[in-house]
């Protein structure tokens, strides 16, 4: 869709009826992090902090004018009343049982919210050892044809929509980090991929039937995590065939979100850089997925890619060419969901003296990932009912290794990534872009 076409559009369907949130990993310290969060939110027991869909805001015209609304007062997003919550998992606990399991939430949270939580339960997840090493699935599908697991999982849709009296549904992948898979010739056209689910090919993951399954039921789709998942030409192609917006890739939330708003700043002032080493540890079921080494790979060329595109090496040789990037993973059982980021950056500025910046981020892995889920759900379903589909670059604020479309490279500047979503939100709500030049209020 072109942007004057974007412009001329007056038909956003309103954010009626109930929104349905699909999450594979339903079971997981993210999922129920979110879920359990929302809810509080929803009985006034919390603020959903984090949210840039529920306390951010955007200005709009000139500074003069004095616009300034919360983003949520200016476009029509679902509201948190109106969200239900469904899924899959490996694990068949409710998710008052799972809450508790995660250790994330105060346990005098989670009790408040018991009749609600363990009311939620997970259907049984698609899951292949082949691909997450580290976990042995208690609670899967019987199916082992894909076009069977395909038709199970749209069962599993249309049972919870039923259910829930459903008028509209997201899906967002917050299941564990898959094991590294290049991209192969099964996922380089529909047509491929789809003979090649008949024929159940290996280089098919769990998540792209989680994908297909929700892309031809008409859901968006936004991937969570660092694996390939929709990040192929097949389901780029799936997606705007059947006209549904997709987004991922790999939350964007702790040691990352750091390295996007400093980064820049070491760029800006055209500072040098010889090295940065990262190191986290971390105790939670995705510090166990991560402790192998495959799905570690699939993890590290997310974290390591943003650097090489906010720094331009190629761009800047005197300040950046070869700099050097080490990214850990420490699985340690005793931190659980309280993950503990270091960084050391070795910088050089002004006749090539040398300085060091030290960062230690003891952060919450879930806390932070959270409001995520909820601002990507909400935002993926406006963009549906704006009309939007393909690639929703513009939600590249939320991810590691943001999706965009052949040709292009990723933004990564996540000060870049806000404006181009707020932007975005401005041209679709007819309201001018804003490009903070500021020369007309001094030039008569």
């Amino acid at each position: 869709m072109k942007e004057k076409e974007i412009r001329k559009k007056d038909n956003i369907l309103p954010a009626k009826g109930r929104l349905g949130v699909l999450l594979p990993g339903l079971a997981g310290a993210v999922s129920t992090t979110f879920i359990a969060g929302v809810e509080a939110v929803r009985r006034g027991m919390a603020l959903p902090i984090g949210s840039l869909t529920q306390m951010g805001t955007i200005r709009l015209g000139k500074r003069t004018e004095g616009r300034v609304p919360k983003i949520k007062e200016f476009i029509p997003l679902a509201s948190l009343e109106d969200l239900v919550f469904g899924g899959w998992d490996i694990f068949p606990d409710n998710l008052y049982d799972a809450c508790l399991k995660a250790q994330v939430l105060e346990k005098n949270l989670v009790e408040a919210l018991k009749d609600f939580l363990a009311s939620i339960k997970p259907y049984p997840a698609v899951f292949r050892q082949e691909f997450v090493h580290n976990l042995q699935g208690e609670y899967v599908k019987k199916e082992t044809n894909y076009l069977d697991l395909i038709e199970a999982l749209k069962a599993d849709i249309e049972d919870f929509k039923k259910k829930n009296d459903v008028d509209r549904c997201v899906m967002v992948w917050c299941g564990s980090t898959e094991a590294y898979l290049p991209l192969k010739d099964v996922h380089k056209s529909l047509a491929n991929f789809e003979e090649g689910l008949k024929k159940n090919d290996p280089d098919i993951a769990p998540s792209m039937l989680y994908a297909y399954a929700a892309i031809t039921s008409g859901i968006t789709f936004v991937n969570g995590a660092p694996n390939l998942t929709v990040d192929i030409p097949a389901l780029i192609e799936l997606a705007e065939k059947h006209k549904v917006p997709i987004a991922g890739k790999d939350f964007k939330t702790g040691q990352t979100l750091l390295k996007t708003i400093i980064a820049p700043g070491i760029k800006a002032r055209m500072l040098g850089l010889k090295g940065w080493f990262s190191t986290n540890i971390l105790g939670n079921r995705d510090g166990l997925v991560l402790d192998d080494a495959a799905s570690f790979k699939t993890k590290e060329i997310s974290k390591k890619s943003v650097l090489d595109y906010i720094l331009q090496p190629e761009v800047y040789p005197e300040l950046y060419k070869d700099f050097y990037h080490k990214v850990r993973i420490n699985y340690y059982p005793p931190r659980g969901d309280n993950k503990e980021a270091w960084d050391n950056i070795d910088i050089f500025g002004w006749l090539g003296y040398e300085m060091q910046i030290k960062v230690n981020f003891l952060c919450r892995d879930s806390i932070l990932a959270a409001p995520v889920v909820l601002d990507l759900a909400l935002f993926i379903d406006f963009a549906q009912r704006v009309g939007l589909y393909g690639i929703q670059e513009w939600l590249s604020f939320y991810f590691k290794s943001p999706m965009v479309k052949e040709g292009l490279y990723p933004e990564h500047d996540l000060f870049i990534q806000l404006m181009k979503l707020k932007n975005t939100l401005r041209v679709l709500m007819k309201e001018d872009e804003i490009t903070h030049t500021g020369l007309d209020y001094y030039i008569e």
